[in-house]
């Protein structure tokens, strides 16, 4: 029988109203206590539970909206320090915020080869017609799966924690998979996966072994959390006018930054010289990300002149990740390399 651990951090799905609005209350015994016993009408009760075992874990009580580095470190160090007595991990979590901790622990766990499951809920649990018992019985059933890597699960959909980006504030679909097709979705309790993503593991990245039987044995690394983030970086969005000298002071404050430019990847290089600015930056050794504001596509800054001049070997392409995991890749980067060329060899690797 699978065993699934509850890693209980805050956020809505645990919050209860407060004088001053809704605030996290419940811990994880509270999570479960509902989830076993639901009281009102939500229609979680035609979704069955796998057959396991679950425990839970409290380990912060936090709006996401002050979700930090330091406490996604703490996360991920939960998940490695309970990972031989567990078979899956389900992470509850504000919705605000859970991208970017979904795509944290993804770095930050080496030798991952099981399923650590980030959710969460639009509508508190304590509150009629609460998304919360689908979303969460729908992790613990992922959690059972055979799958290695961090994702995100909600409103039926199973997505990496990379991919992951939340797209609407109140309605029950808030996440989407940004460039890349859901991992899996969940009906009923039962998850289905498309022909080209089987539910046999992704275990692609181990190393297999042929023993003399010729039977195939997998080589699983151990597992280790490496949470030490750099957070000295800034995001910048650029638009009509921008005043060009915002970055002589990036130059001066910061080791990275990421850049959100106009389609698929054009910077102004006519009334300011954006452009110029950025590659400056980047020759003073700042760690600078091309990315684009559409959310969908990616860059390719050889379409367009304005794109050309953004192709000095200096800047670092961001491609199809969304911004939440190019700004956690990028924290993660800077605190273990110390030449802007393994940042980029290790931003632009997929």
């Amino acid at each position: 029988m699978k065993k699934v651990l509850l890693i209980a951090t805050g956020g809505t799905i645990a919050s209860r109203q407060s004088q001053n609005g809704l605030a996290p209350a419940l811990d994880a015994e509270s999570l479960l206590k509902h989830l076993y016993n639901p009281k009102d009408n939500s229609g979680c009760d035609i979704v069955k539970l796998p057959d396991c075992t679950i425990e839970g874990v409290s380990i912060m009580d936090v709006d996401s909206t002050n979700m930090s580095p330091e406490l996604m470190g703490t996360i991920a160090r939960t998940v490695c320090d309970n990972y031989n007595s567990y078979d899956g991990f389900v992470v509850t979590h504000g919705t605000d915020t859970m991208a970017y901790s979904a795509a944290a622990v993804s770095y930050m766990l080496k030798g991952l080869h099981k399923p650590v499951v980030f959710t969460g809920s639009q509508i508190p649990m304590e509150q009629p017609g609460s998304d919360a018992y689908v979303n969460l019985r729908d992790s613990i059933t992922f959690a059972c799966e055979n799958r290695a890597g961090v994702y995100v699960v909600f409103n039926g959909k199973v997505i990496k924690g990379t991919c992951a980006c939340k797209v609407k504030t109140k309605s029950m679909d808030a996440f989407v998979s940004v460039n890349e097709p859901d991992a899996a979705c969940i009906t009923n309790g039962v998850v289905m996966y498309d022909r080209n993503n089987s539910g046999s593991g992704d275990n692609s990245a181990f190393g297999e072994n042929v023993d003399e039987d010729n039977s195939v044995t997998v080589s699983l690394p151990e597992i280790s959390a490496d949470t030490q983030l750099c957070s000295n970086i800034t995001l910048v969005k650029l638009f009509p006018g921008i005043d060009e000298t915002i970055f002589d002071y990036i130059k001066d404050n910061y080791k990275g930054v990421i850049v959100e430019c106009f389609g698929v990847g054009g910077a102004p290089d006519g009334y300011s010289h954006i452009a110029g600015k950025l590659i400056e930056l980047a020759h003073s050794g700042i760690a600078v990300v091309i990315t684009t504001q559409c959310l969908y596509e990616g860059i390719d800054i050889n379409i367009y002149q304005v794109g050309e001049s953004l192709s000095d070997v200096s800047l670092i392409l961001g491609g199809k990740m969304t911004t939440e995991a190019l700004t956690m890749k990028l924290m993660w980067a800077l605190a273990h390399y110390d030449s802007i060329k393994d940042v980029k060899a290790y931003i632009e690797q997929s």
